[in-house]
């Protein structure tokens, strides 16, 4: 199990990195008539027929639960709502690329307001973690050097739930799709600075391991 755990750092980037590049080739293959700027992911999915968009969305959610395993294992100051927070966000992206969304101009189905759901509960339980992770990072050394950038995302994703949930609704949906990317990008971001954190104290805990196992040996 030990040795499964020391690999959780580098599976999780890898599965993010998945991901964002799934997402994003499933941006371009849909139908053309598809405005990106006022069409949200989720309809781009419906619309997506080889099912690219889903795949990036699930394996992100795999990803997010094996960082969160990877945090828990590397001893993050994570522990309470941060990793529940955390583990909300896991589980709604894999509900939401499970249990697709009507298509466009389709009246909503019971499906279409669970995918509706867990995709609100996922936009606001990333950024509220990052906000929350701000001062544990601070007051502890080993993660401090990426605490300033985490505040930096975690208020760039609370001014994007802010404009997605006006868009969504007095906004009458305009440039709802760009609002959402804009999210999306910084609660990724929130995800790629943490996983790549913990890739890097993974290879600096092995490199402290190996140089003191040579000086035993010398």
């Amino acid at each position: 199990m030990a040795a499964v755990k020391r690999f959780y750092p580098h599976i999780a980037f890898l599965a993010i990195t998945f991901s964002v590049i799934a997402v994003v080739v499933g941006q371009i293959v849909p139908d053309p008539y598809l405005d990106p700027m006022n069409v949200t992911v989720s309809e781009y999915a419906v619309a997506d027929r080889g099912g690219v968009t889903e795949l990036g969305m699930a394996i992100l959610g795999l990803g997010s639960f094996v960082l969160l395993a990877g945090l828990r294992a590397a001893g993050a100051p994570i522990k309470g709502l941060p990793q529940w927070l955390l583990g909300v966000w896991s589980g709604a992206l894999i509900v939401a690329a499970a249990v697709p969304t009507t298509p466009i101009g389709m009246d909503m189905t019971t499906t279409a307001l669970i995918h509706r759901y867990v995709s609100v509960a996922a936009f606001i339980s990333l950024p509220a973690a990052a906000a929350l992770l701000v001062p544990r990072f601070t007051a502890d050394a080993r993660w401090k050097p990426i605490a300033r950038t985490m505040e930096w995302l975690a208020l760039a994703g609370g001014l994007g739930v802010l404009a997605i949930a006006y868009a969504a609704m007095p906004g009458d949906r305009v440039l709802i799709g760009l609002v959402e990317r804009v999210l999306l990008g910084a609660e990724v971001a929130v995800l790629g600075v943490l996983a790549a954190w913990l890739v890097r104290l993974a290879w600096g805990k092995r490199v402290q391991i190996l140089t003191y196992h040579k000086f035993l040996t010398n």
